[in-house]
Parts: structure tokens; sequence; C-alpha cells
């Protein structure tokens, strides 16, 4: 009898429930590479906002991001966001839900929005440019996150 499959335990998804789910899951997330070459590239309509506390805005942030706590969000985002803007929200990284709240803060204003999954942390592990208080700055990219050299071709 052949070893039991830890990733067949439980069976995939049907086809046409994982087309709809991945579908749906692209709708809500964007990563860091793709929010880089939107901004990179000049792409109109994005506003990305970095919902986290001041002091971790200025400990560094995404150049062009706009500061927006979520506890602030539905009190100043119609001073700060365009009412037509797809808001791309990001907070500390993949263990932080930050961004999340503020995206649905943003989906609760009717806005449409989206969550830069990886957050702060891998935009920097990509070896992204960050604004500090000292300026512009860039740390090597993470080989383990980002590929040498080369677009991951995703």
């Amino acid at each position: 009898m052949g070893a039991m499959s830890n990733v067949l335990r439980t069976p995939p998804a049907r086809p046409a429930d994982a087309l709809a789910h991945f579908a749906a899951r692209l709708s809500f997330e964007a990563d860091v590479s793709d929010v880089h070459a939107d901004l990179e590239a000049g792409v109109p309509g994005l506003v990305v906002v970095d919902s986290r506390s001041l002091p971790a805005w200025r400990q560094g942030h995404i150049p062009d991001a706009v500061h927006l706590p979520t506890a602030e969000i539905a009190g100043r985002a119609g001073e700060l966001v365009p009412p037509d803007a797809t808001v791309v929200t990001y907070c500390w990284g993949p263990g932080c839900d930050g961004a999340t709240r503020a995206a649905l803060e943003f989906a609760r204003l009717g806005r449409p929005v989206k969550e830069m999954i990886g957050g702060y942390e891998y935009w920097v592990r990509e070896g992204f440019p960050v604004r500090t208080e000292a300026g512009l700055v860039r740390r090597p990219a993470d080989d383990l996150t980002a590929p040498a050299g080369a677009s991951c071709g995703c």
C-alpha cells in the first residue's frame, strides 16, 4: 500500500471552483512586484496607501505613498485619495493584517481597493526604494524573495 498523501488528503477543488477562487483572489490582491512595476510605469489611477502609524511611516515607506492610518480612513480619505482612484493598501508585512483592515475601510466607503500582499517587508526585501527621513534608500534584494537580476516571469 502506498504512502498517504498530505497534499491529496483533501482533494483539490473542481476546476470551475478553482477558477472562481483564484480569479476572485487576484481581484483583491496585488503583489509588491506588480505594484512597483505600475508605479515605475506611471500607471494612472492608482494610489498606494500606507496604513501604519506615524513612527512606522517615518522609519520608511514606499515613495509617493499616502500616509493614512486605518483609524483615519473614514474621516480623511476624501481629502487624500481621489474618488475614482483604485487604492492599494499596505502595512508591515505578511504577519500583519493592517492592510486588510485598511482595505476593508476603503471598501466600506465604496472605493475600489486591493491589498498589497507582502507589505512593506517584501517591498524592502525585493530591493525596491523606500523613503526615510534620510532620503531615498534601497537595500540589496533578498535572493529568497526576488530573482537575482531578472524578472520571475510570473
